[in-house]
């Protein structure tokens, strides 16, 4: 079995968690008011501010035998770069104060899930990192799209306010494609089980950055 597909059924369980989280179910149903969109934007701009930095760091601790990730990691950089002010720039389209978002804290479960990417890349396997790509990149292909036209269907608001999930419900299509062909360019097995170490523990962490927003629709229909 190649790599990539040993990935994806050693997460599965991990993913259908993630996708069963009730703010997630919330959003591709349209039952989400604006407050939590704009909650959500905020959480995802504190986390997508260190997706450059997280490469960078994961870059500088590969080594020379590792050379084509670190080639893979150039070009992530070269497209990632400036995505978080997209998310402030949807925030602002959407009536929320970008700048305030700017200079806030995230939420605890947000600041977790990054400290822990950092500690997987720091103190163990800088390949770890290609974990959290898979979690975040394969969330963006199965819900990106879907949950961007149900909650500006729901919430009435203008497509400005969604270019962050619908360019990359598109761009991570591709991006994924990309990864899969290098994942199975991983042969090193501490390489893999770091791989899949860091994508099952994300899994759930995404979660938790989820399970933060409170949804008052969606809390609503619940009742």
């Amino acid at each position: 079995m190649k790599f990539f597909d040993e990935l994806r059924a050693a997460t599965r369980d991990e993913a259908m968690k993630l996708q069963s989280t009730p703010q997630i179910v919330d959003a591709l149903h349209g039952r989400i008011t604006r407050q939590a969109y704009i909650d959500y934007l905020a959480q995802a701009y504190h986390h997508v501010s260190h997706t450059v930095p997280l490469m960078n760091t994961a870059k500088a601790r590969l080594d020379d035998a590792h050379n084509q990730f670190r080639t893979a990691l150039d070009e992530y950089i070269e497209e990632e770069t400036g995505h978080e002010e997209w998310i402030l720039d949807d925030i602002a389209a959407a009536g929320g104060d970008a700048e305030m978002v700017r200079h806030s804290q995230p939420n605890e479960a947000t600041e977790l899930m990054v400290a822990f990417a950092y500690d997987q890349i720091q103190r163990g396997n800088p390949m770890s990192f290609f974990g959290m790509v898979y979690v975040l990149e394969g969330t963006s292909v199965q819900l990106a799209d879907i949950g961007a036209k149900s909650v500006q269907s729901s919430l009435g608001l203008p497509p400005a306010a969604f270019r962050y999930l619908t360019s990359h419900g598109a761009l991570d299509i591709e991006h994924m494609a990309f990864f899969e062909n290098l994942m199975n360019e991983v042969t090193v097995l501490e390489d893999r089980a770091a791989i899949v170490h860091m994508a099952k523990r994300m899994f759930g962490l995404f979660s938790g950055v989820f399970a933060s927003i409170h949804n008052e629709a969606g809390a609503a229909y619940a009742s």
